[in-house]
Order: C-alpha cells, then sequence, then structure tokens
C-alpha cells in the first residue's frame, strides 16, 4: 500500500497589512446590540492580551478566495506537469465574496476556478471543494490519502483558501480575530515508509454545532439581511482545550508512536493562549511536565486567523525556513491538529521524507 508525502508546497500571504489600531474607531456592540462603554483602546488591549494578535492580513479589493487559492497552488506546483494531476481539492467555508457584495459564491466550485486558472485540461483532474470549518485544509489532506493508498492515485493537491475579512462584522469584537489567506500541498505517492502515518477526524454535532455560525451585524441600525461570522467564543475555548488534545493523542496512538517522538505540533492559528491551553494539557495526558521551548510553531501574532489557510501557510513557510528557529528534517514527526466550525477536529502525524 503506497504512503502519501508532501512533494511541493505554497502560499499566498495578502499584502494588506491590518494593525490592531485600525479597529480604535470601530462602534463595538454586544450581540444584544448594546454598545460597550468600555474605550476601544481598552478592548483592543484586552483583545491582544487573550489572543496575542498584533496585526492580520487583509486580500486587496481586486483579489478574491479564488485567486489566492490559485496564487498558492502556482507556488506548490513549480516544476509539475499540471496535467498529471488527479484530484484538486480545496477546502473553504464561504466562497468567494466581493469586496462590494458579500453574498456566499461558491457556484463553479472553488476547485473548479482554480483548475481554470492553473490552465488544466485534463478532464480528469477532478476539482471539489470541503467546506468543513477551519480544520477543512486538513480534513482533504486526510481524504487525499485515502486516495493514495486506493492505489489508483498518484497526485493529489490540497488548497486551503479563505477571504474572512470579507464576512467579519465591524461592529463585533470577535471580528478582530479573522484574517485571509491560502497555502497549498501537493501530495503524491510513495513507497517508502515515510509520508502520513495516521490521522484522526471527529464531529461534534449534537450540542457543539452552531458554536461557530453566520448571523446578523451586531449593530442596531443593520437591516439584518447580511450574514458575519458569529462565535460563542469561551465555548470554543472549552471545546478545543478538551477535544484536540484527545483527537492528538489518538492518531499518534495509531501511528505506534508517543509524545516524546514529535519534533513540531503544527496546529491552527485561533488564539495563541488557546493554542498554549491545547499544548498544556496534551503534555498533561501524557504525564510530562516540560514542554519543548520551539514544538509549536506560531504566525498568530501577525497573520490573525485565516481559518482553512493557517495550517498549509504555517507548514508552507516552516519549509522555506521563514519561521525563525523552527526546522524539520528528514525523519522527524509532525503533527497536524486542527478545530473549527460544525464542531469539527481533525489529527494527522506526518513522518518527514
Amino acid at each position: 500500500m503506497p504512503n502519501s508525502i508532501i512533494t511541493g508546497t505554497g502560499s499566498y500571504i495578502p499584502t494588506r497589512n491590518v494593525p490592531n489600531d485600525f479597529f480604535l474607531k470601530h462602534a463595538f456592540y454586544d450581540d444584544d446590540g448594546t454598545q460597550f462603554s468600555t474605550p476601544n483602546f481598552e478592548i483592543i488591549r484586552k483583545f491582544q492580551e487573550i489572543t496575542c494578535i498584533n496585526e492580520r492580513r487583509y486580500v486587496t479589493d481586486d483579489l478574491n478566495t479564488s485567486d489566492i487559492a490559485f496564487m498558492s497552488a502556482e507556488k506548490a506546483l513549480e516544476g509539475v506537469d499540471r496535467e498529471s494531476l488527479d484530484y484538486i481539492i480545496v477546502g473553504h467555508n464561504l466562497g468567494d465574496v466581493r469586496a462590494d457584495n458579500n453574498r456566499c459564491d461558491m457556484v463553479p466550485t472553488i476547485a473548479a476556478r482554480v483548475k481554470h486558472k492553473l490552465g488544466i485540461r485534463n478532464p480528469y483532474t477532478v476539482a471539489y471543494d470541503v467546506p468543513f470549518g477551519c480544520p477543512g485544509w486538513l480534513h482533504g489532506m486526510i481524504i487525499a490519502d485515502y486516495y493514495i493508498k486506493s492505489g489508483d492515485v498518484g497526485k493529489v493537491l490540497v488548497i486551503g483558501a479563505e477571504t474572512l475579512s470579507r464576512v467579519s462584522d465591524p461592529h463585533d469584537r470577535d471580528s478582530m480575530i479573522y484574517s485571509d489567506g491560502a497555502g497549498a500541498a501537493l501530495v503524491e505517492a510513495t513507497n517508502r515508509p515515510v509520508g502520513i502515518l495516521s490521522h484522526v477526524t471527529r464531529s461534534d454535532t449534537f450540542e457543539e454545532f452552531n458554536l461557530l455560525r453566520l448571523g446578523k451585524s451586531y449593530s442596531p441600525d443593520s437591516d439584518g439581511n447580511q450574514l458575519y461570522l458569529k462565535m460563542d467564543g469561551h465555548e470554543i475555548y472549552r471545546y478545543a482545550v478538551k477535544k484536540v488534545p484527545e483527537a492528538v493523542k489518538q492518531s499518534l496512538d495509531k501511528a505506534g508512536l508517543t509524545l516524546t517522538d514529535v519534533e513540531k505540533i503544527i496546529i491552527h492559528q485561533a488564539n495563541q493562549k488557546m493554542d498554549e491551553a491545547i499544548l498544556k494539557r496534551l503534555f498533561k495526558l501524557y504525564g510530562v511536565k516540560d514542554i519543548p521551548e520551539h514544538i509549536m510553531p506560531m504566525t498568530i501574532s501577525w497573520l490573525g486567523n485565516s481559518s482553512v489557510a493557517t495550517l498549509p501557510t504555517l507548514y508552507d513557510l516552516l519549509q522555506r525556513g521563514k519561521l525563525n528557529n523552527h526546522r524539520l528534517h528528514t525523519g522527524d514527526i509532525a503533527v497536524f491538529a486542527s478545530v473549527g466550525a460544525g464542531m469539527n477536529v481533525n489529527s494527522m502525524v506526518y513522518r518527514m521524507p
């Protein structure tokens, strides 16, 4: 049975840098339409303290999700015959949302648009989307692994792209978390004992399904016809801190490995304090007190939360030597983990080729 390895990566980081003081003049309201009496500078200070986000990136008005997904794909496919791709899988949640119209446009699929932009004529390069919340790119990787292990597929391009700035309520404090971006990975078959070793996915849709959703603006002047991202932050935090470590441990158990075998934990960049709490609980599950200083690379302080794009962007930057002292070498074990709307959680164990 063949294994799946990542042979190429790419990412697109938007050029528009948005620092926290961008929000100083915003009017923030509670979910009942009451304006907060706390000064904005204090709201922003508290936000930065909790999330560790100093700035984020937004796309310029001329770009959309399919555009930046294509840009990241081009980098991942450098030197590769595009016509040889078996699948193009794009993880996203909201499709193309134009700067002048925040309606979600998903017909045709973002994957179909990317394939078109790449100029691929092969009708057997199958292109489709995976709307799976923030874990969408990682779920695309898991699907790619299943395809490759079938023995009939050799190359799968997996992309994560989102333009959350287009669906962020300017009157909601939580909007400061969101950002835009795209990342891609080319996955190929190999007979070597490397690459994707195991994975675990779970969906909690009984009580937690609506913790992250679309809803009307918090502004009392809103007509209610436009939808924006909304979340129950405290409940998501509690859910993630409990469920993500469990999924990581399950995936390591399936691979016959333990936490001390892991060189890097590549986790969804949603909230640095939350990620640190997840890491702490994971080590507690193994009874390990000392957490290695460089085990969890972070990009959230300057890139914010770009949903499905955070993991592939982080991995691309890591592979290109752009994350300070973080490196992965042949034989190293990395764990990818994500959590998001659904609520969905997944974890993947990967041995560097």
